[in-house]
Parts: structure tokens; C-alpha cells; sequence
């Protein structure tokens, strides 16, 4: 094992990362032999429309689990945002740009209001990101007078923005996961922003030893607030990804999203203690995620069970988390 872990490729691209890669194409593999119609291109493309705004939930959220705190709202300030700019659209007929920028800035709220809570108030992150997601599914509601909203089709005026998820070539039925290239994009800018910057180190170093990085002079408040900013902004992008992917939005959903978005990103290596954190990790984090929704979904057992194996994958991945930290001490 320390061979392998030696090796100078394994090293450049992680070990964790690339033990996640090969369990993700083991699970792939599993499920095509139990059913072949997992092979399908129409089965690839469902489970890359669960990924897509899965995985900016997950990309958010990793920047404020470095830090050491947590945030239970992304998943309905997520659909916040998509009721509020929807029915600016549906309602009262603003243009669809403005609509899609309202998303995005209702997301960004949301992470402004934690991160000044958490960070200049010192209130825990997990009361305040509770409080953040009663508010943020009272908003969607009361905004849209608990009525469903329903986003135009690509065939329909304004359904340009679906690009964003797919793209239909002209005179065919064949879509292609425009999605992905998105997600991966803004992967590789969080990646950047985490690895290369003093964003990121600064981040990070929040997660490892706050008290340390604030007696260095380091204003410590400023880049926990911009570790939840940065969460809230691609919550409200993910809002934009959902819509394009699944349409109509209901009021007072979301929290089941929060569940899968953190399990992804712990299981792609980010330790809950703050301080390690992967974007690689967390995108095929967010794979395996959407891949077992789907297998499961594809070989007929209910969702429950993608519960069931979600939360005993997470809680193993807390353990080896925990459990690594206790041999470097």
C-alpha cells in the first residue's frame, strides 16, 4: 500500500482521489451488469441532471466545512432563489437575464447574512444555517403564495437559459451535457480559489487553527464571511442548474439536498473538523452520489435506500476522517 501511495502519478492526482474514481466506475459497473439498461445514454443523462446542481451545492458548501463550520440552508436558498426569480419571470414579466442574476444575488444574500452571523457575531454555524433554511423556505413561499413555479420549456420563449443545462442539436433528439462542462469549470475555479490563492489558504488555515491565523494579524472575520458568501453565490447558481434541469419548483422543499450535498463533499475527502478540503474529491463525490440515486432508481427499489447506503457511506468516511487525524497527532 505504501508503494503504491509512493508512486509519483498517484501522488500528483491524490490517493483518496483516486480511490474514489475507481469505486465510482466498480459502481457503474455493478449496476450496468444488473441492469443493462443503466448503459442507456437517456440513464447517463438523468443522473448528470441530479450531479449538476448537486455538485455546486457540494463546491459551496466545501468552502465553509474548510473553515470548520457548516451549512444547513444551501439546499432551500436554493429553491428560494429559483421561486423568487421564477415568478419575477412567470409573474411579472422581467426579462430573463435580470431573473437569472436575481438568483444568483438571492443565493448570495443568504451567505452574506450566515457569514456575518458566524463570523462577526460568533454564532454557532449549524443554529444559524437552521435558521437560515426555516427562513429561506418561509421566503419561497410567502413570495409565490405557496404556489409551484413553473420555468419555460427550451421549445418556449425564454427557454434559452436551458442551455446552461443541455443542448439540443438542431433537428435531432440527441442533448448534450452542456452541464457538465459548466460544473467542471467552476470546479476548476474553486480548485483554483482553494489551492492557488490566499483565499483559500486563508480558508483553510481558518479550519486548521483560528485562534493562530488571528494572532498572526490576519483579519479572520473577513475570510470566514467570504468562505459563506462563496457558498451562498453558487447555491443561487444551482438554483439556475435546477431549473433548467427539472422546471417547476415547489415551496418549502430543499432540505434532503443539504444531506446529499454534504455527504459528497465529506466523502470526497473534506474533513468536518475544518482545515482539509478537496475539490477534486468532492466532484466525484457528488458522481458516486447521483450514480447510486439513479442505480437504485433504475433497478426498481425505493429512494429510501439511497438513504440507507448515502448515510452509512458517510458516516464510514467521518470515521476514517477522525481516524486519520488521530495517528498525525
Amino acid at each position: 500500500m505504501e508503494r503504491i501511495k509512493s508512486n509519483a502519478f498517484v501522488k500528483k492526482i491524490g490517493f483518496n482521489r483516486l480511490v474514489l474514481f475507481l469505486v465510482l466506475l466498480l459502481m457503474y459497473t455493478i449496476f450496468a451488469i444488473l441492469e443493462p439498461t443503466f448503459l442507456s445514454y437517456n440513464r447517463i443523462l438523468s443522473a448528470l441532471n441530479y450531479a449538476y446542481f448537486l455538485g455546486f451545492l457540494s463546491l459551496g458548501v466545501t468552502f465553509v466545512i474548510a473553515t470548520g463550520g457548516i451549512d444547513f440552508s444551501i439546499g432551500p436558498v436554493m429553491f428560494c432563489a429559483a421561486l423568487i426569480s421564477g415568478q419575477m419571470l412567470t409573474k411579472m414579466n422581467v426579462p430573463m437575464v435580470i431573473c437569472l442574476i436575481s438568483a444568483v444575488l438571492v443565493g448570495s444574500a443568504f451567505g452574506v447574512i450566515n457569514g456575518y452571523l458566524v463570523a462577526f457575531w460568533k454564532m454557532p454555524s449549524f443554529i444559524t444555517s437552521m435558521a437560515s433554511m426555516m427562513l429561506a423556505r418561509g421566503i419561497g413561499s410567502v413570495f409565490t403564495k405557496t404556489q409551484s413555479i413553473s420555468w419555460p420549456q427550451s421549445s418556449q420563449e425564454n427557454g434559452w437559459f436551458r442551455i446552461f443545462v443541455k443542448y439540443t442539436i438542431p433537428g435531432t433528439t440527441m442533448a448534450l451535457p452542456t452541464g457538465l462542462v459548466f460544473l467542471l469549470i467552476i470546479a476548476i475555479i474553486c480548485a483554483i480559489i482553494l489551492n492557488k490563492t490566499r483565499i483559500g489558504r486563508y480558508i483553510l488555515c481558518l479550519g486548521s487553527n483560528k485562534e493562530a491565523v488571528r494572532l498572526s494579524g490576519v483579519n479572520v472575520k473577513k475570510w470566514e464571511m467570504l468562505a459563506y458568501i462563496i457558498c451562498g453565490t453558487l447555491a443561487g447558481i444551482a438554483a439556475i442548474v435546477f431549473v433548467g434541469a427539472y422546471s417547476t419548483v415547489q415551496p418549502g422543499l430543499g432540505d434532503t439536498y443539504n444531506n446529499d450535498a454534504i455527504a459528497g463533499c465529506v466523502m470526497g475527502g473534506t474533513s468536518m473538523s475544518g482545515g482539509v478540503a478537496s475539490i477534486g474529491g468532492t466532484f466525484i463525490g457528488v458522481m458516486i452520489i447521483s450514480l447510486l440515486q439513479e442505480g437504485i432508481l433504475a433497478m426498481g427499489f425505493q429512494k429510501d435506500w439511497q438513504y440507507v447506503i448515502t448515510g452509512l457511506v458517510v458516516l464510514f468516511a467521518v470515521y476514517a476522517d477522525v481516524r486519520s487525524r488521530a495517528r498525525k497527532n
